[in-house]
């Protein structure tokens, strides 16, 4: 399993949820049914998801760079 292709894939997934948030808030004046509390919840959590992807993605790279330091002893 490849942690960064998969934080990648979560990142997209994060990038797709604010987005469609934003559009929703954007077109509030044509549709009145949009519950703005809602989409700033779902804008925070995918904020929260991104930020958690780059942390493993951080982190793998941290954990890759330990491994070349090793072999290069």
């Amino acid at each position: 399993m490849d942690p960064i292709s998969t934080a990648r894939y979560g990142l997209m997934a994060a990038t797709r949820r604010f987005e469609a948030s934003a559009v929703n808030i954007a077109g509030m004046g044509a549709d009145d049914t949009v519950d703005v509390a809602r989409e700033v919840v779902e804008m925070v959590e995918a904020k929260a998801a991104f930020s958690a992807n780059i942390s493993v993605i951080r982190f793998a790279q941290d954990m890759w760079d330990s491994l070349l330091r090793l072999q290069t002893r």
